[in-house]
């Protein structure tokens, strides 16, 4: 079975834009239900929510990437727009890179709707 992941959007056009012209997902399909998109062979499903009542992104990761190279990442990412988040309970570094205890580096930022999403290396 291949994994299809959802993200949530209210303003799907909006969604596009960022999904595919920041972070360079291949766009697939659109319809009134979902934004397709291709994530080196994972289907992403912008999925329209614009009709449920009070809808709030989670306050946690919903969707990451495995990358290579953490700080060339964020980086790139920084030079397209994307500002990466800053947690005062963790001690991150001046890219906004948090070592966690297993080894592994991430760093978070957040889609246009405020959906929270992460690069890992390691």
């Amino acid at each position: 079975m291949d994994v299809v992941a959802f993200v949530p959007s209210r303003n799907p056009t909006k969604a596009r834009a960022f999904y595919e012209g920041v972070l360079g997902l291949r766009f697939v399909s659109e319809d009134p239900f979902a934004v397709v998109l291709d994530a080196n062979g994972v289907m992403i499903r912008v999925a329209n929510v614009s009709s449920v009542k009070g809808f709030k992104p989670a306050p946690f990761t919903i969707l990451g990437w495995l990358v290579d190279d953490i700080a060339r990442a964020v980086r790139g990412l920084n030079k397209k727009g994307v500002q990466f988040e800053r947690f005062a309970w963790m001690e991150q570094d001046r890219l906004g890179v948090w070592n966690s205890p297993s080894g592994a580096k991430v760093a978070w930022f957040k889609d246009p709707e405020g959906n929270v999403l992460s690069v890992t290396q390691g």
